[in-house]
């Protein structure tokens, strides 16, 4: 690495602060591991405020938590986004997580030796003996190559990019892909403007999120997608081709609620532009003055410049640890290991075994650990307990 100015040495760089790379601080520092975290928000949280107003998680906050820290919210609600974002930024405070905010990762590679890694980064390049990537998946926007080709008045937003309908111009709106962010979508922009939410029918959940049925059905689920639902098994795999390729099933939301508020349903696919408006596969053109592309982000993992193997463009892995590069990780990727690997509540077990697989194999011959990250004691975990929280 000497021809390139290293501003930090750590064991294990962190890529990522939201909830998957909090819970892998966490692990770490309990290890005594010196880590630090990376992410590209200004803020800790950011990730979830920047989403659409009236956003709420699907799971109640009694499986909200993190390790050793429960969401401080009554058990059966349900948090907002902005909750959502407190709660990880709390968490980062009580345990004094060491996380540095607004730099943006550009690159990991191989150190030249072949022991470690070169991360660089908007504030300079890093060495690292682990690099455990926790972006998730959804970090590129997947937007039809056509959208180019739409009339230029057109306003287009991809959901990531939508947070109210204040946002779009006035006239007609047409939210692509019909799953449980394009319904929820849709239902922000009502009344007062036409709305046509277009997409195939990803089906429903036996009940809805808040429904007294809920606090019957969530636990066996939340059982069921923990321990039964996993990536080496017949159900997993058929899951995991289920929500990439369709989405979700709708939980909030329900056909009749979009038809009460006066959305119209498309069930065709969005196929291409005519005459610089979007037409449907059945052949209908669809006159709008607005599209929000509700259609999911795209795997991208070039900038990891590390020969991993891909397949279907998600990485090779086994539960997170990336044979063929040893040393590298993926945490908070959907069904990494199970079919909560990417929940909030989910994070904490995978997190916790990728930080003793890095113990176990690429740290072992280390002599004296420091505790916690840079200037982040071990002792912050010690003394920092969860509080009694009403639940």
């Amino acid at each position: 690495m000497s021809d390139v100015a290293i501003r930090d040495h750590v064991d294990v760089l962190v890529v990522g602060g939201g909830q998957a790379g909090l819970a892998m601080g966490y692990h770490l520092a309990r290890r005594h591991v010196r880590y630090l975290i990376l992410d590209a928000q200004d803020r800790v949280g950011d990730s979830w405020r920047g989403r659409w107003d009236g956003l709420r998680v699907f799971t109640p906050a009694r499986y909200d938590g993190l390790p050793g820290m429960p969401f401080p919210a009554p058990s059966w609600s349900y948090p907002t986004k902005d909750e959502v974002g407190d709660f990880l930024e709390a968490y980062a405070t009580t345990f004094d997580l060491s996380v540095r905010t607004g730099v943006v990762v550009n690159g990991i590679r191989q150190a030249p030796s072949g022991e470690g890694f070169v991360v660089s980064a908007s504030d300079g390049t890093r060495a690292a003996r682990s690099v455990v990537v926790a972006t998730g998946a959804y970090r590129t926007p997947r937007i039809p190559a056509f959208a180019d080709e739409l009339d230029p008045t057109i306003r287009q937003l991809h959901s990531s990019d939508y947070r109210t309908p204040s946002q779009l111009r006035p006239g007609a709106v047409l939210v692509v892909g019909a799953s449980n962010s394009g319904a929820e979508i849709a239902m922000t922009m009502t009344p007062g403007r036409r709305v046509i939410l277009a997409g195939r029918d990803t089906g429903t959940m036996p009940v809805r999120p808040g429904d007294r049925l809920a606090r019957l059905f969530d636990p066996p689920f939340w059982f069921l997608i923990n321990h039964i639902v996993r990536s080496g098994t017949w159900i997993g795999r058929q899951a995991v081709r289920t929500v990439r390729d369709r989405g979700g099933p709708l939980e909030r939301i329900r056909p009749a609620d979009l038809a009460a508020a006066g959305v119209e349903r498309r069930f065709g696919r969005v196929a291409g532009v005519r005459s610089g408006m979007p037409w449907l596969e059945d052949g209908e053109a669809i006159e709008v003055a607005n599209i929000v592309w509700c259609t999911g982000y795209r795997p991208s993992f070039e900038w990891i410049e590390a020969p991993i193997e891909l397949a279907d463009g998600w990485p090779v892995h086994r539960r997170g640890v990336i044979d063929r590069v040893p040393g590298l990780y993926m945490v908070g990727l959907p069904f990494l290991a199970t079919g909560a690997s990417s929940l909030i509540g989910g994070v904490g077990r995978d997190a916790a075994a990728i930080a003793e697989h890095i113990v176990r194999h690429h740290l072992a011959d280390r002599g004296e650990r420091h505790a916690g990250g840079l200037g982040s004691p071990l002792g912050a975990l010690r003394s920092a307990e969860p509080r009694d929280v009403a639940r």
